[in-house]
């Protein structure tokens, strides 16, 4: 079966907001001042605009655009985020396809949130962005490194026991710490790359298969929505797999998450 585009849904991913909002305001902790007065900013990979939002609350006075490819993602983004921020600036959303955005304007800062994961050979694409980016300008992302953990590994285990080869990503979608290090350092400019493992807690009946429900199953999801029994005896082998791998404990259920970091500045 050929890799499915997956089809998302805003509700289910916002369940788990707060965990996923973490490594997001983490990245930005360590983004330093921008050039210009009044900003130019991407998000790539918007999906429904919280974390959006919180790039005018750092930078009011910024002209952002939040780009994705989901018409799901992009109507709860503009619905409940876009137009102008209470700093001056402006937050809107644009139709976009990462694989082969390329900016038209220089840009202070282009960030990506858990969205490069899903772009193949996105690192081939780093030599455009950085290009765009203006004197003491910003490149900075995260992706999830937790390709080879149990809930990604049963799954695609799964996958193929259930006649879905090739549907899901594998380990190589995302680069190693020192791989992304060798491609983002440069004459004049420095990168800083890091990787860190949120262990985070989880409530609810479960709740593994719950986030994931959310991102790394979409493709799952959307190449059997047509197929209601193949698809519950997919979750049902599922379920039992990841009950096994993920034990509840006493206050929820420890849900261990590596991820990778990497901020890259123009020098001025």
């Amino acid at each position: 079966m050929p890799v499915t585009s997956p089809v998302w849904d805003p509700a289910q991913y916002l369940r788990h907001a707060g965990h996923r909002a973490r490594p997001f305001a983490d990245l930005l902790a360590r983004v330093p001042e921008l050039p210009a007065r009044h900003p130019r900013i991407a998000d790539l990979g918007c999906g429904p605009g919280g974390m959006t939002a919180l790039l005018a609350r750092r930078w009011p006075t910024a002209r952002i655009t939040g780009h994705d490819s989901s018409a799901e993602m992009l109507d709860r983004a503009r619905a409940e985020h876009e137009g102008p921020t209470p700093g001056g600036g402006r937050l809107d959303f644009a139709a976009t396809d990462v694989r082969t955005w390329t900016p038209d304007e220089p840009h202070d800062l282009i960030v990506s949130n858990a969205t490069l994961q899903w772009v193949p050979d996105h690192a081939e694409r780093f030599g455009d962005w950085l290009a765009a980016l203006r004197p003491g300008g910003t490149f900075a992302f995260q992706v999830p490194g937790n390709f080879d953990a149990p809930s990604h590994r049963l799954m695609r285990e799964l996958a193929d026991r259930h006649g879905l080869t090739g549907v899901l990503r594998h380990g190589d979608a995302v680069l190693t710490p020192g791989d992304y290090l060798a491609r983002l350092t440069g004459p004049h400019r420095t990168a800083d790359v890091w990787e860190s493992t949120y262990l985070h807690l989880l409530t609810g009946e479960d709740a593994v298969l719950d986030w994931v429900s959310g991102t790394g199953l979409r493709p799952v999801l959307t190449a059997l929505a047509d197929d209601p029994a193949r698809r519950d005896a997919f979750l049902d082998d599922y379920r039992r797999a990841l009950r096994a791998a993920y034990p509840p404990g006493p206050h929820g259920t420890p849900f261990p998450f590596r991820r990778v970091f990497a901020v890259v500045r123009q020098e001025a």
